[in-house]
Formats: C-alpha cells, sequence, structure tokens
C-alpha cells in the first residue's frame, strides 16, 4: 500500500460539492479507489452534524461517512493533540485531526494552511496550491 490520505472537514465538502481543482479532484478519487477513505472522528461529527441544504445533500455526506474508515480518538492521539495546543495556537478539533494524521502516519489534505503548515511533522497538502 502507497501513502494513505487523511481527509479533513473541509476537503470532503469541496469533494462532495465538486469543488476541488480537476487535478485535486482526480487525485483525491484515485485514492480512494486506492487506499480508501480515512477521516478522523472529528470530520465525521463535523460532517454529519452539518445541517445540510438539502436530503440528498445530507444522504450524500452519510454515505460518503459510511464508506470511509472513520479513525477513533485513542489515548495515543488525545496526548498527541494536547502536545500541539501546548505548542501551537490551533483549535481542538484542528489538533486532533493532525494528531490523528501524526500517530497514523498520514498525509493530511486540507485547506487549512493556517493551523495545519505550523504543525511539527505533519504532512500536509492543499488541495488548491499543492497539486
Amino acid at each position: 500500500m502507497g501513502t494513505a490520505y487523511l481527509l479533513d472537514t473541509n476537503t470532503v465538502i469541496y469533494f462532495l460539492d465538486g469543488l476541488l481543482p480537476e487535478k485535486a479532484l482526480d487525485f483525491v478519487e484515485e485514492n480512494l479507489d486506492e487506499t480508501g477513505g480515512f477521516v478522523s472522528i472529528i470530520s465525521k461529527i463535523e460532517l454529519l452534524g452539518w445541517q445540510a441544504p438539502s436530503p440528498s445533500a445530507s444522504k450524500k455526506v452519510e454515505n460518503f461517512v459510511k464508506d470511509c474508515e472513520v479513525l477513533s480518538l485513542t489515548d495515543e492521539i488525545a496526548n498527541k493533540a494536547i502536545e500541539i495546543r501546548r505548542t501551537q495556537k490551533i483549535k481542538l478539533p484542528d489538533a486532533v485531526i493532525a494528531a490523528t494524521a501524526l500517530i497514523g502516519d498520514f498525509t493530511l489534505i486540507s485547506r487549512n494552511d493556517d493551523d495545519f503548515r505550523k504543525v511539527p511533522g505533519l504532512k500536509y497538502i492543499n488541495p488548491f496550491t499543492d497539486m
């Protein structure tokens, strides 16, 4: 298996709405086919807690999450998130997502440069600028 990618909430939304640049859309689709989709428990909560504009949009999100492997919050991830929060000014959900990527050796795909580019050791791709 090649590199595994963790999709941040915003990437999933852009993907489902067809708003990713064509190269990024192809990249995400190819990697979903090869390694499956991985999301943090935080992204699951954010995605399923979102007030969708229509029942079909809600169903699309539900189906996507159902098809992904949702990575649970473990003590190891929690401890890494605590470490990140102590050293970086970053919101708790983003710290958990970054910690999930670090502990699981994932490359995180997100558009949140302000928070994720400053996390030491985090493998990170912005689908709008890095592809």
